[in-house]
C-alpha cells in the first residue's frame, strides 16, 4: 500500500512548473519553519507574548530531541529510499541521500515546530501545521520518501512535542527558559532606540 501511495503520488511529477514548485517548497519550507518559529519569540507581541515565547522554545527543543531519536532509529530500521528499492519507477527531482528513508527527519523536524508552537497558540501552530502538511507531501513528490516515511516523521515529531508538554518537569523547565530569554531580549529591545539615537 505504501509503495502504492508512493507511485500515485510520485507519478504526478513531470510536468515542468508543478516539479519546479515542489522542488523549491522541498528546499524552501524548512528555512520558512524555522524563520517563523525564531520570529514567534523574537516579536515583542503585545497579547499572548509569553505562551508565543514558550510555544517557540518547545518547538526548538522538540525538533532537535525528534530528530536525535530519529538517527540511530533510521539506522536500527534501514529501510531503503524508494529510488534505491525501485530505481526504474521513482522519479527524483533532488539530489539523492545515503541516509535511510524511514523516517522522515524533514518531516519530523516541521511537525515538530508546528505543534509545539500549535500547543501554545492554536492560530500560529495551524499555519505551520498547514504548512508542514506541504512540505512532508513534497517529499513523497520528488520521489525522496514514501508517504509512510513522512507519516512516521510527522508522529515522531508531535509525540516529542506532546511528551514535553505534558510532563510537569519538561514544561516547566521550557517555560522558564522562554520567560528568562524573553527578559533578556525585551531588555536590549528596550536598550536598542536609545543607542541609535546616541550614535554619531
Amino acid at each position: 500500500m505504501d509503495y502504492n501511495l508512493y507511485n500515485t503520488i510520485n507519478g504526478l511529477s513531470g510536468s515542468s512548473f508543478p516539479d519546479e514548485l515542489f522542488k523549491f517548497l522541498t528546499t524552501a519550507l524548512p528555512v520558512v519553519l524555522v524563520a517563523l518559529v525564531v520570529l514567534t519569540f523574537l516579536i515583542p507581541w503585545s497579547l499572548r507574548r509569553f505562551e508565543r515565547r514558550s510555544g517557540a522554545v518547545l518547538a526548538t527543543a522538540s525538533a532537535g530531541g525528534a530528530l536525535l531519536i530519529n538517527q540511530p532509529l533510521a539506522h536500527l530500521i534501514d529501510r531503503a529510499r524508494p529510488y534505491v528499492a525501485h530505481p526504474h519507477n521513482a522519479h527524483v527531482l533532488v539530489a539523492r541521500s545515503p541516509d535511510p528513508s524511514f523516517p522522515s527527519d524533514h518531516a519530523t523536524g516541521a511537525f515538530a515546530l508546528a505543534f509545539g508552537i500549535w500547543l501554545y497558540d492554536r492560530t500560529f501552530g495551524t499555519v505551520l501545521l498547514v504548512i508542514a502538511a506541504v512540505l512532508a507531501f513534497s517529499r513523497v513528490y520528488v520521489g525522496a520518501h514514501y508517504p509512510g516515511d513522512v507519516v512516521a516523521g510527522a508522529l515522531m515529531g508531535m509525540s516529542v512535542a506532546a511528551v514535553l508538554f505534558f510532563v510537569p518537569f519538561t514544561r516547566r523547565l521550557i517555560e522558564a527558559i522562554a520567560e528568562r530569554c524573553g527578559r533578556i531580549w525585551d531588555g536590549l529591545l528596550r536598550r536598542l532606540p536609545g543607542r541609535l539615537r546616541t550614535s554619531p
